[in-house]
């Protein structure tokens, strides 16, 4: 996208111009230049972007649908009960709570409701994925609830299905928080949702990275599996905005999460982007299964492709990996925040993290990168294209090449995914510049 910034030049005043100027740097780098690998990313549809800058957004609504502490509500009444209408049908549940403003208020949410001061969770470890949220440094602790982490399997990369079935029976939590961050193979839901179940503990799923591949149908509900509820974050694989979602079929958890959320959490929800949120709910009922299916195909293809290139890629033996993620381990290579920063350089952008074999201490340099495949799926990549950039990425990395000659590379690779794909398409041709605006930035 090519916007003339001296139109803004010669009307603002230099500190307001140096805002327009850096905020068009940063969409032009970012959204046309770089290849994009945060795990945790996506990117809205045209069409979702424009019903994200609205006047919704300017606008104040405590309490529910046809029940506000505020006028003015009428038609974001009606968008809310559509949403939550929609999300339901979509992941086959009753009751869809959408006023969280992120998967980690989700989780205060649940937590709190679950749980309280002194009483005991039992967490996924972080060797399997669990979320700062679901820690003592995080959300668990700010409640005064003790985090106590399930034992982990090295060689299944995931829990230790006997000895946390034990852990679980002689602790006796109140409940147990499974998914997370960073983890390539599904937890096992059904066997712990069974033992949890045995001690009247609840099951908490937070599926923020998976929520898109669950609506495509190629991961598991958890729901269907034994979890309680589900949190989640709508803009990983799900790529909708930023913003948070609780599921549940159990209707006294609902009840007492919608009394949690708001006036506890959440006062006014951030209203702009309920309508961004149902467009993408509604993308991923007529598109998801088949975007899920191509970004687990070129999770897989890019993690092979990068073996073969000679990275070290993580869960080789059981096929690299199961969800968009693909895990590195780049010790050898001078670790990960040399990696990921000489990536960056070159406009690859991932994300350094810690491995399984890493103390907390590695945590500004861990061993490990992180990579999601699920942005650039939704521009149009294919297994093929994942191949050619892990060759970018040997020659970068491995062959220790110029930064500067790859990012060129980069750039010119990345001219040929400029289009949303898993999307309704909106012809724009016919609407005047002035409504283009908000598209631009």
């Amino acid at each position: 996208m090519v916007v003339d910034l001296s139109l803004f030049k010669n009307i603002l005043p230099s500190e307001v111009y140096d805002v327009v100027e850096i905020t068009y740097n940063h969409n032009r780098w970012r959204r046309f230049e770089t290849i994009n690998l945060i795990a945790s990313e996506n990117v809205m549809s045209p069409l979702a972007e424009m019903l994200y800058v609205t006047d919704m957004m300017h606008r104040y609504a405590e309490g529910k649908p046809k029940k506000r502490y505020y006028q003015g509500l009428r038609y974001v009444d009606e968008i809310e009960l559509m949403l939550m209408k929609a999300m339901g049908e979509l992941f086959n549940v009753e009751y869809v709570e959408p006023r969280a403003i992120s998967g980690t208020i989700a989780n205060a949410t649940v937590f709190k409701v679950l749980g309280g001061y002194g009483d005991k969770a039992l967490i996924a470890p972080v060797q399997a994925g669990a979320h700062v949220s679901h820690t003592k440094f995080g959300v668990l602790g700010a409640l005064g609830i003790e985090h106590i982490e399930l034992p982990y399997d090295p060689e299944e990369m995931n829990i230790d299905v006997d000895k946390a079935l034990k852990m679980i029976e002689e602790v006796k939590p109140k409940f147990v928080v499974l998914g997370g961050s960073v983890y390539l193979f599904p937890h096992p839901v059904k066997e712990i949702a069974e033992a949890a179940h045995n001690v009247d503990a609840k099951v908490v799923y937070d599926a923020a990275h998976v929520l898109g591949l669950i609506a495509g149908k190629k991961w598991r509900n958890p729901l269907k599996h034994g979890a309680d509820i589900v949190t989640a974050s709508t803009h990983k694989t799900f790529p909708g905005p930023q913003g948070g979602v609780i599921l549940t079929n159990i209707k006294e958890i609902y009840k007492a999460v919608a009394k949690v959320v708001f006036p506890v959490f959440v006062s006014n929800h951030h209203l702009h982007r309920l309508p961004a949120t149902l467009v993408t709910t509604y993308e991923m009922k007529y598109f998801g299964e088949r975007y899920a299916e191509q970004v687990i195909k070129n999770a897989q293809a890019f993690a092979e492709a990068l073996a073969s290139e000679g990275f070290k890629v993580l869960g080789e033996h059981k096929g690299y990996t199961r969800s968009h993620q693909v895990v590195l381990d780049v010790a050898d290579l001078g670790g990960g925040a040399s990696v990921a920063q000489r990536l960056e350089d070159a406009n690859i952008v991932v994300n350094k993290n810690l491995l399984p074999k890493d103390p907390p201490t590695a945590i500004k340099n861990p061993s490990g990168i992180r990579i999601g495949v699920q942005e650039m799926t939704r521009w149009g990549m294919k297994e093929q294209d994942f191949q050619e950039l892990a060759s970018l990425m040997r020659e970068l990395i491995i062959d220790k090449h110029d930064s500067v000659e790859i990012r060129r590379k980069v750039v010119e690779f990345r001219k040929r995914f400029m289009k949303i794909h898993y999307a309704f398409e909106v012809n724009y041709d016919n609407i005047k510049v002035s409504e283009k605006l908000p598209l631009l930035w």
